[in-house]
Parts: C-alpha cells; structure tokens; sequence
C-alpha cells in the first residue's frame, strides 16, 4: 500500500507522493568543521544515503554550514533546537529543508518567522515531535497516552502551519519505545493522511540492539505502507544507520541497491567453515553494486533446492562444492576455490 500524500522535494529528493522511500542520516561531525563533515558525507552518499542532516548549534556552525550546502553531493537538513534565528540563517545559506521542533523553539512569533523564512527560500520544513518538547497543552495532559500526546502536539503544529498558510511539510513523532513508535504513526497516518512521514526509533541505543529495534518498528510501519522517508538512528558509526537502512528496504521487497545474501544456519551435517565463508562472501559481496540474491548453503539437504531462487550460489559437500545458478549446477570446484568461483560467475553474468 502507498498513501498518497503531498509530495515535497528536499533539494532533488522527492519526499512523498509515491516516491520511494528515501534513506536519510546524520552528521557526527562538528558542523563548523566543513572539511570533515564533507568528508563524512561523501561516504554517506556512497553508502546509498539521499538525504543528510547536520547539526547546526549556534552562530559558529553558519559558515560551516554555508560551505557544507555548496559542496555536498547530498541535500543538507538544518538541525536547529532552541534558536529560531539559526534556522532562518541556515534557510538564507543554503538548507535544502530545516527541522526543527515548535515545541522547543519559543513564542509562536519565532515560529512564525522561521516558516516565513523556509517560505522565502522555497524549503520545507520537517516538524519533529518527541517526549521532551510537547506542545505545552498537550504536555499537560496526564488523561492521555504519549503517542496520543505526540500525536496531538503534530496535529496542533500543523494546524498553526496551514493557518500561516504553509504547507510543504514532512511529519515526525519519534520515541524510543517501538510499541509507542508504532502505535504513534498508525495515528498520524490516520489522522493526518496528507502529510508525508519521517520513521525511525530515537534513541534506539548501539548497533545490536539499535538495529533490531528500528527494524522491528520501522519494518512493520513500512509494510503498512507507513513512512516516506527514514533514519534509524544508531549510536554507532552512520554509515551503520544507511546500510541497515538499505538492509531493511531489501528485506520488504521495497528497494535493493546492493545484493542480498542467502545462507544456511549451519549444522551437524556441514563439512566446510560455512561460517566463515559466508562472512568472505558478505564482505566481498560489499563491493557488489547489482540487486542480486547470493546463496552460500551448507549441505546437500540445504543446497541448490533449497535455495533455486537465488540468483547464483555455492552448495558444500565434503572438501568441495558445486557452483550453481537458479537451482542449477554449473560446476564442481574444491572447497578452498568456492568463493574465487562463485566471485568470477557473478563477475561474468553481472558484474560488478
């Protein structure tokens, strides 16, 4: 299922509308540090990254900022907190789009001067919502859950934003629970079907456990046709977030950008170092920059059947193996050539 929402371009990305969901990180660099958040996001933008936020915390970050928008392959969101002033001077220096939180950015005057600002520059603006800066009244609220307060405080948000007359908006409402994130964003699908929705758990803690949080909310939001855009924030390095990111989407059917692999869980039967040669596999297989399925089986129980729908793979015996594509064997190589074998056959039918 799609939901058809109201498209928005953060730079040359479209967000909504039918597009397909889009991977977005963040900078762990100090955004006054140019080079080195440049840096960062040229790997970013090699990893499958779209869409990358920087962190822009007071005055000093501005010129960071101004030269990281000239030169970035990616488009650049303003992170602004607390000072409306930053997030009209990233909007006049080159955002391709700001997010911020009305909930902590004060008077309503200063929200309304950053609207008329991103309106001016011909930016949207991400409004994101968490547990920490509620609307006020909402905040209040001890009759209500804290998805149905986080819900209600995007609602008021953006019936302020419409009233002003903006509209190029993208939704967030994260928390670190994935029942509450799920729970949150089955509400502002339903509530607020026009706009466009940022996923992900914040919070989410290191790689491990980061991961399977966001896959398990984000994963269930998606196949519900839930979300248009997406970070899973890692405590870990961010290309982390864009890999597990583009892992996830692959996993759905919904987008693949690098080959997927196929491997048995070992057993009393294998004869080989399955597990070891289905991490070379994963390793080289990082270099591989077609859509393809890979399978590395361990016996003859789970060998070319099993896996027939694989684009290609590799099935141990005892000290040797076959070499096969789409279930059917190609050729019978010993168990130390496997992996140099199964890398030529992908070389000469996809490569690489």
């Amino acid at each position: 299922m799609v939901r058809n929402t109201r498209q928005v371009m953060v730079g040359s990305v479209p967000v909504g509308g039918g597009a397909p969901v889009s991977v977005q990180s963040m900078c762990t660099t100090k955004t006054s540090d140019a080079a080195a958040t440049l840096m960062q996001i040229e790997g970013l933008a090699e990893a499958g990254c779209e869409i990358i936020r920087v962190a822009v915390p007071d005055e000093a970050s501005l010129k960071g900022f101004e030269r990281i928008c000239a030169a970035s392959p990616l488009p650049v969101v303003a992170d602004i907190h607390f000072d409306h002033r930053l997030a009209i001077g990233a909007a006049e220096r080159g955002a391709a789009a700001l997010r911020i939180n009305p909930g902590n950015i004060g008077a309503v005057e200063r929200v309304d001067a950053v609207i008329d600002a991103a309106r001016k520059a011909g930016i949207p603006i991400r409004i994101g919502v968490n547990a920490g800066s509620l609307d006020p009244e909402v905040a209040a609220r001890p009759d209500l859950s804290l998805a149905e307060r986080l819900v209600l405080s995007c609602a008021s948000f953006v019936k302020h934003f419409e009233e002003r007359g903006f509209f190029g908006v993208v939704l967030s409402a994260k928390a670190h629970s994935v029942p509450v994130t799920i729970e949150t964003y089955r509400m502002l699908a339903e509530q607020l079907p026009e706009y466009p929705l940022h996923v992900g758990v914040t919070e989410a803690g290191t790689l491990r456990q980061g991961t399977v949080k966001n896959c398990a909310a984000v994963g269930v939001l998606l196949e519900e046709g839930i979300g248009e855009t997406m970070r899973l924030s890692l405590t870990a390095d961010p290309l982390e977030e864009v890999h597990v990111a583009w892992e996830l989407l692959g996993a759905l059917g919904l987008r693949r950008r690098s080959p997927e692999l196929v491997s048995c869980p070992t057993c009393g039967r294998t004869q080989v170092n399955l597990i070891g040669m289905a991490e070379e596999v994963e390793r080289k297989l990082a270099s591989v920059r077609v859509p393809i399925s890979v399978a590395v089986m361990g016996c003859v129980v789970n060998g070319p059947g099993e896996a027939r729908d694989a684009d290609i793979g590799i099935a141990c015996g005892k000290g040797r193996g076959v070499v096969f594509a789409q279930g059917e064997p190609l050729r019978t190589v010993s168990e130390e050539d496997l992996v140099d074998e199964l890398f030529a056959e992908i070389e000469t039918r996809f490569g690489s």
